[in-house]
């Protein structure tokens, strides 16, 4: 098993390595503004469930 999570953990070291270092920063922007929106809209929709009086 603990070979297990030392793989899984080198293999997680050489995927950052080599896929987001060279995109820099950008994925967790783009995370970032995803979930932003998803929040906006489901802000929107609990007010109008409580507006029409559903809790």
């Amino acid at each position: 098993m603990n070979e297990f999570w030392i793989g899984l953990g080198e293999l997680f070291s050489w995927t950052f390595r080599v896929f987001i270092r060279p995109v820099g920063n950008y994925p967790n922007l783009l995370f970032i503004l995803i979930m932003t929106v998803y929040f906006l809209y489901w802000m929107g929709e609990m007010i109008k469930h409580k507006r029409a009086g559903e809790l």
